[in-house]
C-alpha cells in the first residue's frame, strides 16, 4: 500500500471510480435492451394490426347471399 497522502487518495478513490463504470456499463446495457425489446414488439403489434385490418377488409365468399325475392 502507498503511504503518501496522494497515492492513499488514488489508490482508495479508483476501486470506486471502477465499481461505478461497471455500474453504469450494466445499466446501459439493460436499457439498451429494454428499448430495443419494446420497439421490436410495438413493430409486430403493428405488423399484426395491419394483417388483420387487410383480413377485414376482404369479403368472404362463404356468406350465402340473402334472396329477397321470395
Amino acid at each position: 500500500m502507498p503511504t503518501d497522502f496522494w497515492g492513499n487518495a488514488i489508490f482508495s478513490v479508483v476501486p470506486t471510480i471502477a465499481l461505478g463504470l461497471v455500474f453504469w456499463f450494466v445499466m446501459r446495457s439493460i436499457i439498451r435492451a429494454d428499448r430495443t425489446e419494446r420497439a421490436e414488439y410495438a413493430r409486430m403489434e403493428a405488423e399484426e394490426r395491419t394483417r388483420r385490418a387487410a383480413a377485414r377488409a376482404v369479403p368472404t365468399s362463404a356468406e350465402p347471399e340473402v334472396d329477397s325475392a321470395r
